[in-house]
């Protein structure tokens, strides 16, 4: 049986919060969009849409301010505190691309940027449930610490060239796994991405060989990201 005493037991908690949750509302929202008569609709007191981010800031709020709270000893709570911020957040993140437009692009192309946001911070807890760490920081401990430090600085600074190339997961995922950085920072950057901007002259032989790798590798992986992810979260085929 799984012990709440165990140093990654809230971390489960706040995963299972978010994956279940995600799973719940994307069930609940085609529902209402398939418009099922006996599923309950969305909330429109006075005529105004409430949207399910105004309920996970709620919760998010409730389980961080109960986890910094409770005494250490409270292991019950404090695991359902981890599962509440997990509940928050797996709402707040299902509307991500609504807060970045500031209007409700939930069913839009724009949309998919909300899918992506939950798989990413999935990925990212579960690589820290399987014991990665940001870039490795337990091992400052002992002897050799200068080298730890530079070891972690040289590669902090290959994911946010990775960042700015527009590899966003590999950057991202590459602070929790060795080399990835590294792969993410040497490669080719994005077409428009901040790097191809700064970097790849209008017309270089760099830019084309960008563009071209976008068409015949990017473009296809991302078509099939996308078919997954509708298959969980149902079709953004609205125009924005």
């Amino acid at each position: 049986m799984y012990s709440l005493h165990l140093p990654q037991s809230r971390l489960l908690f706040f995963f299972l919060g978010l994956v279940l949750t995600f799973v719940f509302i994307r069930i609940s929202v085609r529902m209402i969009r398939a418009g099922v008569r006996w599923w309950p609709g969305n909330l429109t007191p006075g005529g105004t849409h409430i949207h399910h981010v105004v309920f996970g800031a709620v919760f998010m709020m409730l389980g961080g301010v109960t986890g910094l709270a409770v005494p250490d000893e409270q292991y019950g709570v404090r695991a359902g505190a981890a599962a509440l911020l997990g509940v928050g957040s797996a709402l707040v993140l299902d509307e991500f691309a609504l807060i970045l437009h500031l209007r409700d692009v939930y069913w839009t192309k724009d949309g998919r940027l909300s899918v992506d946001a939950v798989f990413l911070a999935i990925g990212m807890t579960g690589l820290l449930l399987l014991g990665a760490r940001p870039l490795g920081y337990e091992e400052f401990y002992g002897d050799g610490v200068a080298l730890r430090v530079l070891l972690l600085l040289v590669n902090l600074a290959f994911a946010i060239v990775a960042l700015l190339k527009g590899k966003v997961w590999t950057g991202l995922l590459g602070l929790l796994v060795p080399v990835l950085p590294e792969i993410g920072a040497l490669r080719l950057a994005r077409p428009g991405s901040p790097w191809a901007r700064w970097r790849y002259a209008e017309g270089s032989r760099k830019l084309l060989r960008a563009h071209r790798r976008e068409a015949r590798i990017r473009r296809p992986l991302i078509r099939a990201k996308i078919r997954v992810q509708e298959f969980i979260s149902g079709r953004h085929d609205l125009e924005a």
